[in-house]
């Protein structure tokens, strides 16, 4: 492979969130990746010094590994624009749409994208009439959190409050949505492009924060085990979803396949894990593009938005 040219990569990881020890694993591998495919890149481990961590750095490319929130919700995009450097994934507000579960949540909707029924609940009484419209069982979860952080499912009205009041713990509105009984697909977005779909097989059943990042029995299968047409469907709502809410680059858009072949899109990842484990990178290879060319495909895409200036465009209806 041809030694890239991007100048000093900062590899952006760590942060403070909650997501930090994640962070942190996929800023290990880009970097790890990134050194040895010839790049000259640094790991910087960041909280909210990031300014100061950067100037002292004197790096002239971000490579953002950086989850959850001031990673994804467009903060460090917002920084690093402001210092005029470029930086891998989407912009500032569609960073900012993504992370916010409700707000893409509506953003799909006026897209035509298929989604589970969801209500909010925000502060005030607590009252289970409100989401008796949703069926058993329901899924809850914080409004901005990743990694299935603060996520429950509630089988009952019994147990439906302390799930609320467990997403609560991470901001003042939460989603509940009905819980889609079926399987769980990804599909990794690169470019304009959609990657192999991925099915996920939890061996508890739910896809939550043990399942992703510490139980080794959580299987993936690439290319997903589908019929063409949901896998050609499910690649189609992958684009959509990515467009409908500005992203470039890359993403993640995760979904539920259920037992009557319908499919529901759940959220959309601007910056999803790269690690071994994690998903983009596994689809990525299926499709013939190992983690170092990923990872340089990344700072390609940066380089060239970073020049163009060019903006995303929202809302796609397109079939």
């Amino acid at each position: 492979m041809k030694t890239p040219k991007f100048g000093k990569v900062g590899v952006l990881a760590g942060g403070p969130s909650n997501e930090r020890e994640v962070s942190l694993n996929s800023g290990k591998a880009v970097y790890e990746a990134l050194i040895g495919c010839g790049c000259d890149a640094i790991l910087l481990d960041v909280k909210n010094d990031i300014c100061d961590i950067i100037a002292a750095s004197a790096i002239d490319m971000a490579f953002i590994a950086l989850h959850g929130r001031f990673g994804e919700d467009g903060t460090v995009q917002g920084i690093l624009e402001d210092m005029g450097l470029p930086y891998t994934g989407s912009g500032v507000e569609a960073s900012r749409l993504a992370i916010d579960k409700i707000a893409s949540k509506d953003a799909f909707v006026r897209c035509a994208i298929p989604v589970p029924k969801y209500a909010v609940f925000e502060g005030g009484d607590f009252n289970t009439k409100s989401f008796r419209s949703l069926g058993w069982p329901v899924v809850v979860k914080p409004q901005f959190e990743g990694s299935s952080i603060g996520l429950s499912i509630a089988g009952d009205e019994d147990t439906l409050e302390a799930a609320v009041n467990k997403a609560l713990e991470y901001g003042d509105k939460v989603l509940v949505e009905e819980c889609i009984i079926g399987r769980e697909l990804t599909v990794g977005i690169l470019g304009d492009k959609a990657l192999p779909v991925i099915e996920i097989v939890a061996s508890q059943g739910v896809y939550d924060y043990e399942a992703k990042y510490k139980d080794p029995a959580t299987r993936y299968l690439v290319p997903a085990p589908i019929d063409g047409d949901i896998s050609e469907l499910a690649s189609l709502l992958g684009k959509k979803s990515h467009k409908a809410l500005g992203c470039r680059s890359f993403s993640r858009v995760d979904m539920m396949l259920d037992k009557s072949g319908r499919i529901f899109v759940l959220e959309v990842n601007t910056i999803p894990g790269m690690t071994a484990r994690s998903l983009l990178p596994k689809a990525a290879a299926a499709a013939g593009i190992d983690f170092g060319a990923l990872c340089i495909k990344l700072l390609e895409d940066a380089a060239k938005n970073f020049k163009s200036g060019a903006k995303p465009y929202y809302g796609s209806k397109e079939k």
